[in-house]
Formats: C-alpha cells, structure tokens, sequence
C-alpha cells in the first residue's frame, strides 16, 4: 500500500465528516429541504461517504508535501547550527 493511500485513509473520516456536516447543515436549514430531511439526510450519507474518498486522495499529497518541507527546513537548521561557532568556544582548541 503506497502512502498516499495509507494517508488517504487516515484523512478520510474528517473529510467525511465534514462533507455531511456541510449536508446535513444545508438539509435542516433550508425550509423547502427540511420538508424532506427524513429522505434527504440518507441521501447526504450516502454522498458524503462517496465523496470522501476522491477528497481525501486529493489533499493526501499536498500534506506530504508540508510534512517533507517541514523536514527539509529542520534538516537545513540543524546543519547551520553545525556550522555555527559560539563566541566563548571560538578561542578554545577542539
């Protein structure tokens, strides 16, 4: 399994939580739906559910990629402090 789908998988119950957030929000809260909501809210399950995953595989690189960059920056930081002399032990022999 590659990690865009182990990641994908982590994400996948937010997203789908979101999405029928959104949906159910939008069903009790606009009159002419709400009329329907015992049919609708199935409806707003079942895409939620569907939707979630395309949703999810989408962001999963992109927070890799915020992941790898953070890395990168520390790895730079960690190096210049290598290379960085202190004042007090620049006049000291190594």
């Amino acid at each position: 399994m590659s990690r865009r789908w182990i990641i994908t998988a982590v994400i996948y119950m937010m997203v789908n939580a979101v999405i029928f957030g959104i949906g159910a929000i939008a069903v009790l809260s606009i009159p002419s739906l709400a009329s329907e909501a015992s049919t609708l809210i199935w409806v707003v399950v079942a895409m939620s559910f569907l939707l979630a995953v395309p949703i999810a595989y989408t962001l999963a690189p992109r927070l890799r990629a915020r992941h790898q960059r953070m890395e990168e920056a520390r790895r730079r930081a960690d190096q210049q402090d290598e290379l960085r002399v202190s004042p007090r032990t620049s006049h000291m022999p190594h």
